[in-house]
């Protein structure tokens, strides 16, 4: 027969079993709380902008083929940042004890909504580092892509700089917590309903009937007669006053 479960059951597993649910999602957050405070590293975040066109021309200001051919060149202008032609002039200014491919992980590079403005992101453990290491790609890339690709007009819009105070940018306990608490739930209550599927004992009536899958006809309570446990009582005082008599004599 296909066994059904309904929804008060469910509740009853889950009452049931709120000790080790919140045992559990007690234990995930308060690890991700220990792991997220003391044992990762604060990366901080640091970002610089560049406008870059192609070389001036006596075409009109306003020549929408020229930005539109404009907009098709930053992918490759975001792949010459981050090549080692510019990442390892990089390394030699800032004198960085770091390889190439170090600092290109550590580099992100992208357009600001489809524009000709071209943003770098590093990230570093050391927010003035990563400043540092903002500008001066920016710096080397505008002073490098006039030989690289004929480009005459790269203009820095804003320089990177580190503020008062600065937050880091992962991790993030709050954020980290609060997944831990959803998987905790997720997985004490996966472990309740499993614990509940593995056990077979019998518990009472309705336990009889679902495993038996027979009707049931009566129960039979156990009652404990008065006289016996007057008698028991008895017993137990004669016993006591013999025990005494016995030590008197």
């Amino acid at each position: 027969m296909e066994e059904t479960i309904s929804l008060k059951e469910l509740l009853q597993t889950l009452r049931k079993r709120l000790l080790l649910i919140l045992s559990i999602t007690f234990i995930a957050v308060l690890t991700s709380a220990i792991v997220s405070y003391f044992f990762l590293t604060p990366i901080y975040q640091s970002s610089t902008q560049l406008l870059v066109n192609q070389a001036k021309s006596e075409q009109p200001v306003y020549n929408p083929s020229e930005i539109q051919t404009n907009l098709q060149l930053i992918n490759t202008y975001n792949v010459i940042i981050k090549s080692p032609a510019i990442l390892d002039l990089v390394r030699k200014d800032l004198d960085l004890d770091m390889s190439t491919d170090q600092l290109n992980s550590k580099i992100t590079v992208g357009s600001e909504k489809e524009s000709q403005v071209v943003a770098i992101t590093v990230q570093d453990p050391d927010p003035y580092m990563a400043a540092d290491i903002a500008n001066t790609t920016a710096v080397v890339f505008q002073r490098e892509i006039s030989q690289i690709m004929n480009v005459d007009n790269v203009s820095i819009l804003a320089k990177a700089a580190v503020k008062e105070n600065v937050a880091p940018v992962k991790p993030q306990p709050v954020l980290n917590m609060a997944i831990a608490m959803v998987v905790g739930l997720m997985t004490g209550v996966g472990l309740a309903f499993l614990l509940e599927y593995l056990d077979n004992s019998i518990k009472n009536e309705q336990d009889v009937e679902k495993h038996l899958d027979v009707p049931l006809l009566g129960v039979i309570s156990i009652i404990e007669d008065a006289n016996d446990q007057k008698s028991r009582g008895k017993v137990k005082a004669i016993k006591a006053v013999g025990g005494e008599k016995k030590n008197a004599v």
